[in-house]
């Protein structure tokens, strides 16, 4: 980049974003909204005002009952087809493209008006995958999130993988000699890097990722303990002739996914869900399908998944999921072992990038001094116990887990 003027550091997040410059030599982070440094990285096209919501407003409107098309986790649609279809929202046809460039027109509004200053240049966090090593869709990913930035009103933007980023917000800088792990856990994709210390800043012996995050955590949790009360597993009887078929699974895979709810809130697939009731041997299950259909209740079970996935991994007296948007006294349990088990598959693909990540490097696990977590997933209990399994001789530090990145992209932003 050009040694002109501010660079404002910006980590755009599956679930939250931040933003940040270098003042007084110290990142400075952007208040988003008051006493909040952090913006939820969400949208809601309210159809009675016409507006668009982002951030805690639109949380709160798809919470309050408000007529509107509310979406999450768009950075997973980063590099697929989908980012460039016109679809008609409100009063315009408009892409996912000119939809993200409106949050992060957002961002920008703030960070000047707060600041006094003017951001025409960003340093972006990405990370190390958005889809999987060696997918075609890396690098139309990345040339997605710089046209969302250029249609933003950015005019030049560079990008940092977010776990370097992290490296040096948690003073990888001034421990030379240590070779340190970040695990940034987010809420779409998991990061590792493994990095060296050194007098000249911080050397990143490897990168890798896999395509793991919160919202994943959120989805089987749904899949395995909400979606068979709403007939994931039953069967129906077939239309003409005897026997049955078993219920598809697709729909059901799709209401538990964040970026997939939106698309279900069609004519032909209401449709569809009425006529299964109507086949269905467990027509109570399939009816509350119908409701959570007809009412656009996804985002809203999808909410109460992650709460009882919050309580049960903070250790709640008989953690559970809500599901009082259907019917008043529904819930499920969420034991924490169960949900441990529940997410198995999910801790073994993060031991196992992180065993690859050393591999790539050949550093063994007693190499390694220090484990620094990242993202807000980190949070989770599991995520540290495989990593504390994996490295019981590493120390193990929790950062600003929020706003780490946007503080190291604030600190390599100055030094670019």
């Amino acid at each position: 980049m050009a040694q002109h003027g501010p660079i404002l550091g910006i980590d755009f997040g599956t679930s939250n974003s931040a933003a940040g410059y270098l003042r007084d030599g110290k990142p400075h982070l952007i208040q988003m909204e008051p006493g909040q440094t952090t913006l939820p990285t969400t949208f809601f096209f309210d159809f009675e005002t016409r507006q668009t919501l982002v951030g805690e407003p639109a949380n709160r409107a798809l919470l309050d009952g408000a007529e509107g098309r509310f979406m999450r986790a768009l950075k997973r649609v980063l590099g697929t087809g989908l980012m460039h279809e016109k679809r008609q929202i409100l009063n315009e046809r408009v892409t996912f493209v000119d939809i993200i460039a409106r949050f992060l027109r957002e961002i920008k509004i703030r960070a000047e008006a707060e600041t006094g200053l003017t951001f025409d240049r960003a340093l972006s966090g990405r990370p190390v995958v958005f889809h999987g090593t060696g997918d075609r869709r890396e690098a139309q990913a990345e040339a997605d999130l710089r046209a969302c930035y250029i249609a933003a009103g950015f005019k030049e933007v560079g990008f940092l993988f977010e776990p370097e980023a992290a490296a040096i917000a948690s003073g990888a800088l001034d421990q030379s000699g240590e070779i340190g792990l970040i695990v940034d856990i987010g809420g779409g994709t998991s990061d590792f890097s493994l990095f060296r210390s050194g007098n000249d800043g911080v050397s990143i012996l490897a990168n890798h990722g896999v395509r793991i995050g919160g919202t994943d955590f959120d989805r089987s949790i749904n899949i395995d303990r909400v979606m068979p009360l709403l007939g994931k597993g039953s069967t129906l009887r077939k239309a003409i002739g005897p026997g049955t078929t078993p219920a598809p699974n697709a729909i059901f895979n799709d209401l538990a996914t964040w970026e997939k709810i939106p698309f279900l809130y069609t004519a032909q697939t209401r449709r569809m869900v009425e006529e299964m009731a109507q086949l269905s041997e467990t027509p109570e299950k399939m009816n509350r399908l119908v409701t959570v259909l007809q009412d656009e209740l996804g985002h809203d079970l999808a909410f109460a998944v992650e709460r009882g996935k919050i309580a049960a991994n903070n250790g709640a007296t008989c953690p559970h999921i809500a599901l009082d948007q259907i019917e008043r006294t529904l819930t499920v349990p969420l034991p924490a072992e169960e949900l441990a088990q529940i997410l198995a598959v999910h801790t073994q693909a993060l031991a196992g990038g992180a065993t690859e990540t050393l591999q790539m490097a050949g550093v063994t696990t007693k190499q390694v001094d220090r484990v620094i977590y990242v993202g807000g997933s980190s949070l989770m209990s599991i995520v540290s116990h495989t990593m504390e399994a994996l490295f019981p001789d590493a120390r193990h530090s929790f950062t600003e887990v929020f706003t780490a990145v946007t503080d190291g992209l604030a600190i390599a932003a100055n030094r670019a």
